[in-house]
């Protein structure tokens, strides 16, 4: 895609695409087979300056701005989604939300490590009771003098685990039910406090690479200072936090369906059938051409909500709008590509059947496709 990018936009996708190809490519398969997270890339990473893109250079960050955050994002979906969405959920869930809404005290204890890539963040707000119904969240945070006692268990938290995250948000109770979206805050909890332990890894389908497991409280005592926000602004912070976030998924979905068009293109024009290259019947080559064009409309949806987050402009429906088509674009691109390996691409022979595997949770987390379908429609109606 031709586009007028600043020279930081410029270095943050090249730097973020010789990361992928030279350290994620070669291990992206095994960490699959084996459900391995490995911090280490993740730090690695860091120190190339893709953890903190978008923060001030005053804290640490690259000063680069949300779109050279996408962009980075899109190139190490592209390879490796999995640590795409670890690279996006530490970044747009808690190094962002920190920055924003963070004290001086805060920022100067955590957000230097995170921007850096020394420190991994995770984002805690899913519940068994909760998640799209957010103000369901049933984890309860009791004020005892100058302390909070939490109590509760999230769930799928991504890069959550005891050799992963060194910092939690989590969005807890602290009003009752009457209080609406005054009922909740949001506290930041350092991984060894006590009180906070983790559940076995998650099974999963796909973004086998990335790190998710419950995350149990049980009578954490957390002082007020690691409170984020005022009292009564969880609600908020969680719901501004997750528009920032569906651009990161988004971008990994882009990067994702990218790759595997970039697989399919090759494939079909290697193999032959029938005397001639797949690429020559019309039936693939109208594959192709939906796959471009979905992609690119994702891309520029994508993009275009970063940038608008870049201008301090509200952005929440462009941003719901670019996980959607991103999202379903992936999904839909992974499975035609399949396709158009035929048994090949079924088989673990091939990225493609892991790529239709990591495509699937971008319709679901970060809000669902029918979610983002609420928040689209409830934007337009101004309801």
């Amino acid at each position: 895609m031709d586009l007028d990018l600043t020279p930081q936009q410029v270095r943050a996708t090249q730097a973020a695409r010789a990361f992928a190809e030279t350290h994620l490519a070669p291990g992206v398969a095994r960490r699959d087979d084996e459900a391995l997270f490995d911090k280490a890339l993740f730090e690695a990473a860091g120190g190339r300056g893709l953890a903190g893109l978008p923060l001030s250079e005053e804290w640490g960050g690259g000063g680069a701005g949300f779109v050279a955050a996408a962009l980075a994002v899109e190139e190490i979906g592209r390879v490796d989604p999995s640590n795409a969405d670890t690279l996006s959920a530490h970044t747009a869930l808690v190094a962002v939300p920190l920055w924003r809404f963070g004290d001086h005290g805060q920022r100067e204890r955590w957000l230097r490590d995170l921007a850096g890539g020394r420190s991994l963040g995770a984002f805690c707000l899913t519940e068994e009771g909760a998640g799209s119904d957010v103000l369901a969240v049933a984890t309860t945070a009791r004020r005892d003098g100058d302390d909070y006692v939490l109590d509760g268990r999230k769930i799928y938290a991504t890069n959550a685990g005891p050799d992963a995250a060194d910092l939690y948000l989590v969005i807890a109770r602290t009003a009752d039910e009457t209080a609406r979206s005054r009922a909740l805050s949001a506290f930041l909890i350092e991984r060894d406090t006590p009180g906070l332990s983790f559940g076995p890894p998650e099974r999963k389908m796909g973004l086998r690479g990335a790190a998710n497991c419950d995350v149990v409280l049980r009578d954490c005592r957390v002082p007020a200072s690691g409170r984020l926000g005022e009292e009564g602004q969880g609600f908020a912070i969680a719901m501004k936090t997750l528009d920032g976030g569906r651009i990161g998924i988004a971008a990994l979905a882009v990067g994702l369906a990218q790759g595997a068009l970039e697989l399919a293109t090759h494939w079909a024009v290697e193999r032959r059938q029938f005397g001639r290259p797949l690429s020559d019947f019309q039936a693939t080559k109208f594959k192709l051409a939906d796959m471009l064009s979905r992609i690119e409309a994702a891309r520029l949806l994508t993009l275009r909500a970063a940038w608008l987050q870049d201008a301090g402009r509200p952005f929440g429906a462009q941003a719901a709008m670019a996980k959607l088509a991103a999202s379903e674009t992936a999904m839909w691109t992974t499975s035609q590509t399949v396709q158009i390996l035929g048994g090949r691409g079924y088989t673990r022979r091939s990225p493609a059947e892991r790529m239709m595997r990591d495509a699937k949770i971008c319709e679901i987390f970060e809000g669902t496709s029918e979610i983002q379908r609420i928040v689209i429609a409830a934007h337009h109606l101004g309801t």
